[in-house]
């Protein structure tokens, strides 16, 4: 059975590993998912929750707000896990936390081709909107 923790910086190596099985291409190392800004980002109060089964990590989601807002972030589960739900329970865990926050609007950003995202968002109740996003960037690293 799978169990969801608070991780913690100790499991950087294992959250990064996860991101890169999974094919998340937004990995930074060197600059916003380095180890320390990790365990910055994490003591400044950002929760990064871990299922785990038989002690392994098989799934990860980065779970930020920003006092009006909850986001949930690079929801990723290793490749050999997929299609068991356990998505669908760190989302809900994502809005669980969210919630003892005091947070009660949930939102997910999601790369136009990731159908299977979209399509696990749509299934537990997001709506699609309408909008553009722009970023601006101060390097490639942020």
């Amino acid at each position: 059975m799978a169990t969801i923790r608070r991780l913690t910086i100790d499991d950087y190596d294992a959250i990064i590993g996860l991101w890169q099985l999974a094919g998340l291409h937004s990995i930074r190392a060197q600059g916003r998912d380095s180890r320390a800004t990790m365990a910055a980002q994490m003591a400044a109060g950002q929760v990064i929750l871990g299922l785990e089964e038989g002690g392994e990590l098989i799934g990860v989601v980065v779970v930020t707000q920003d006092t009006r807002k909850g986001w949930i972030n690079r929801l990723a589960i290793h490749p050999q896990h997929r299609r068991k739900g356990y998505a669908a329970q760190l989302v809900t865990a994502t809005e669980n936390e969210l919630r003892a926050m005091g947070i009660h609007i949930f939102a997910a950003l999601i790369e136009g081709d990731n159908a299977s995202s979209q399509a696990l968002f749509a299934r537990e109740g997001y709506k699609t909107h309408d909008i553009v996003y722009v970023s601006k960037r101060d390097s490639d690293e942020v």
